[in-house]
């Protein structure tokens, strides 16, 4: 088995991005079916669980201590006090209603707009109610802000005014030591006598102050007041169900996709499939010699596709004639590409004698297929020895897991593998290469089946020691001065389907 160089390892990227791509571009079917899931189930939501009846209204709400470059703070404190079981109450109680406040808080919520426009959502068991409801809430509030307003203003007011009293007791105090005068004999009594004059112009002039300020607190209150009021009346949110349905119907497209996605970058990560044709041709240990679809192609495609089993047929046919050992198809995860090409295979050597297909698949796609007049003879594994030694054989096998490998070399010496691009992991792809070299069958090539038609990497293995054994007397092909790895050019180049891009160029 070929194993990599120390700088060929150390130059390995730890994720191929392209290889990644490729991986999720061919689990197509997973991501479109969970977009597709995830169209359906938004627009179920909005067909099966309608948006119930809702109103809004706005509040314009005007703060003490509003500020141009307030963060939003106060509006957001306005928020709060509005989910709060008293406000909530006091809504219900103006509309008789017998419900919890607690209850009542589900079914609405505030929401700042800017500093000073507070937007309340409530909803209802019809538009009606709804729009009651946000009335009766919307009052609640205004009502309660005006009296928090007014609560404020009253205690800053009076706590002004309490300190004004005690000020003027103290003046009257110092005037009624001004009054009693002091003797004219006593130059003490004329040095506290300034004092007390001076003190009582101070208390004089705080007094005024703090009768100004108290008059100020009484006169922002009416301005607050009338700045508080509702500006949007009640009304009820119209819904449209098949806008609510086309919402949520793009919603659930978008986050199925990117689960999609996610999912198949994921997979195509853990699961380690190659699906490049120079990753599985470097596991392989040999080169991709010829591609073929695994669906069915369109009308305009079933010639070209065609033309390349042709191709390949002769190919392999030429391979055949030219070697004295059994030559065998041995597949992994394409069972039916491998048996058609051995009956394709098969139907072409016929002209030269008779010609038998041996089966060694462990599924029915031999066995239980409907010989049809001309068609090559198919026989079992066990009856492989009863085939006339002056015919030609051509074997057909698997190298997926369960494989009894040393039956292999029974089928054919050498070996052509049919193998399903993103199929085997690439440890698997390497215990295959590995059990072929032990058993000593040589890998002619591989014949990839369901390519990527985007894939660009080169399938051909160049430079380095071979992998399989050959021959004594067969000497390794070279190109340029450069020995070929594990594989040997076929007598004619086989087929590769040429896709819309390459036709273009």
């Amino acid at each position: 088995m070929t194993t990599r160089t120390g700088s060929e390892s150390s130059a390995a990227p730890l994720l191929d991005l392209q290889a990644l791509v490729v991986a999720v571009r061919r689990r197509r079917r997973l991501w479109c079916s969970l977009a597709l899931l995830g169209l359906l189930a938004g627009a179920a939501v909005a067909v099966l669980l309608p948006a119930p009846p809702t109103a809004v209204t706005t509040v314009l709400v005007a703060h003490e201590a509003d500020q141009p470059n307030d963060p939003g703070t106060l509006i957001r404190t306005d928020a709060a006090l509005l989910g709060t079981t008293r406000i909530a109450g006091q809504a219900l109680r103006s509309l008789g209603s017998q419900e919890r406040p607690e209850d009542f808080m589900r079914d609405y919520q505030g929401t700042g707009l800017t500093n000073n426009l507070l937007r309340i959502t409530v909803t209802g068991d019809s538009d009606a109610e709804a729009v009651a409801r946000a009335e009766a809430l919307a009052e609640a509030f205004v009502a309660d802000h005006v009296k928090r307003i007014k609560e404020a203003a009253n205690a800053e007011s009076k706590a002004l005014l309490g300190r004004r009293d005690d000020m003027r007791d103290e003046l009257a105090r110092v005037n009624e030591e001004i009054g009693e005068g002091p003797s004219q004999s006593d130059p003490e009594a004329s040095a506290n006598l300034e004092s007390l004059f001076a003190r009582r112009a101070e208390l004089t002039s705080r007094i005024t102050d703090f009768d100004q300020r108290a008059e100020e607190a009484r006169l922002g209150t009416p301005r607050l007041v009338a700045g508080t009021q509702i500006v949007d009346a009640a009304r009820a949110v119209d819904h449209s169900l098949p806008r609510a349905a086309a919402t949520n119907a793009g919603i659930g497209l978008v986050l199925g996709l990117a689960l999609g996605l996610a999912l198949a970058a994921v997979g195509a990560v853990v699961a380690d499939r190659p699906v490049l044709r120079r990753e599985i041709a470097a596991n392989l240990g040999a080169s991709v010699i010829a591609e073929l679809p695994r669906r069915p192609a369109g009308p305009w495609r079933r010639r070209r596709i065609r033309a390349a089993r042709e191709r390949l047929t002769v190919s392999l046919a030429r391979t055949v004639r030219g070697s004295a050992e059994p030559v065998s198809l041995l597949e992994l995860g394409c069972a039916r590409g491998a048996s058609t090409i051995a009956l394709d295979l098969a139907g072409a050597l016929g002209a030269d004698g008779p010609v038998a297909v041996v089966d060694g698949l462990p599924g029915p796609q031999l066995a239980k297929r409907r010989p049809e007049p001309g068609d090559p003879t198919v026989v079992s594994g066990a009856d492989a020895a009863a085939v006339s030694p002056d015919g030609r054989r051509v074997g057909v096998g698997s190298v997926a897991p369960g494989t009894a490998w040393t039956d292999l070399r029974y089928l054919g010496t050498r070996t052509v593998l049919v193998v399903r691009a993103g199929h085997g992991s690439a440890a698997w792809l390497h215990t295959v290469a590995r059990q072929l070299a032990d058993q000593r069958i040589t890998v002619i090539g591989v014949v990839l089946i369901d390519p990527d038609p985007r894939d660009r990497t080169d399938g051909t293995l160049w430079d380095g020691p071979h992998t399989t054994p050959r021959d004594r007397g067969e000497r390794p092909a070279r190109q340029n001065g450069t020995e070929r790895r594990g594989t040997e050019r076929l007598p004619m180049s086989a087929a590769r389907v040429p896709d819309s891009d390459q036709e273009a160029r």
